[in-house]
C-alpha cells in the first residue's frame, strides 16, 4: 500500500523540526519528543522503500545520542572526550532537520511541490528558487557519481597515490558541472512557464488526507508540549 503525503504537510514538518532543533533539549521529555519527531521521517523513508538511507540515518542518530549520554555520565575528562561529545552533540542537534529535509527532497516531485506552493500563494520568485534548489542537489549527486566512476576507470584515487590528481580531477569538473546544471535548471523552469504573468495551471490535484492531518496534529502537539516544557513550566 502506497502512502502519499501532501507536499504542504512535508513543508510543515520541515519548519517544525527546524524550529525544534534550534532549541536545546534539557529534560528526558524534551529528548523523547525530539527523538519521536526524528523517527517519523525515518519511518516514512522505510515506507518509500529507501531502506538503506533509513538505516544509515537511524544508526547515525541513535549512536550519536547513546555516545552523548555515555560521555556525559563518564567521570573521565580530556580533549578527546570533549571533541567527541561536541561532535555527537552537533549530529544529534541538527540531524533531525537534515533527515526531514532529505526525505522531503527525495520524495516530492517538482510538479507536486510547485502546485503546493501555488496553493499556499507563495511568490513565484521564492517558488522557482526552491524548485531549482530541490533539483540541484540530487543532480549534483548524480554528476559526482559519474565523475567518480570515470576517475576509477583511469586509476585516479587515494589508493593509487594520486591524491592531488584525485582532488583536481574531481573537484574542477564538479565545479563546472554546478554552473552548467544551475543554468540548465533555470532555463528549464522558464521554459515550463514558471514566473510568467499568466497564472500557471497544474495537472496535479493536491488534497490533504487522513495521514496528513494526523502528522500535522502530531507535530503541532509535540511543538506545543516542547515549548511549554521549555519556556513556560517552572
Amino acid at each position: 500500500m502506497e502512502i502519499k503525503l501532501d507536499p504542504r504537510t512535508k513543508i510543515y514538518m520541515i519548519f517544525v523540526v527546524s524550529a525544534i532543533v534550534m532549541m536545546s533539549a534539557t529534560t528526558p521529555l524534551l529528548w523523547a519528543l525530539r527523538i519521536i519527531m526524528t523517527m517519523v521521517p525515518i519511518m516514512l523513508l522505510v515506507v518509500e522503500k529507501r531502506y538503506a538511507s533509513a538505516l544509515r540515518f537511524f544508526a547515525l542518530y541513535i549512536i550519536a545520542i547513546i555516545l552523548i549520554f555515555y560521555f556525559l555520565s563518564a567521570e573521565s575528562t580530556g580533549l578527546i572526550k570533549a571533541l567527541l561529545t561536541g561532535y555527537c552533540g552537533i549530529v544529534a542537534q541538527f540531524s533531525p532537520a537534515f533527515i526531514t529535509a532529505w526525505y522531503v527532497i527525495h520524495s516530492t516531485k517538482i510538479d507536486e511541490f510547485m502546485s503546493a506552493m501555488q496553493k499556499m500563494h507563495v511568490p513565484d520568485g521564492v517558488t522557482i528558487s526552491l524548485a531549482v534548489v530541490m533539483r540541484f542537489f540530487p543532480t549534483i549527486k548524480e554528476e559526482y557519481g559519474s565523475i567518480r566512476d570515470a576517475m576509477k576507470m583511469r586509476g585516479i584515487s587515494f589508493a593509487g597515490g594520486n591524491a592531488v590528481k584525485m582532488v583536481e580531477y574531481r573537484l574542477i569538473p564538479l565545479l563546472f558541472s554546478c554552473v552548467n546544471i544551475g543554468d540548465e535548471l533555470s532555463a528549464a523552469a522558464i521554459t515550463r512557464g514558471l514566473g510568467g504573468k499568466i497564472k500557471r495551471s497544474s495537472v496535479v490535484e493536491l488534497k490533504l488526507g487522513v495521514l496528513d492531518y494526523a502528522l500535522i496534529f502530531l507535530f503541532t502537539c509535540a511543538t506545543i508540549v516542547f515549548l511549554f516544557q521549555k519556556y513556560i513550566k517552572p
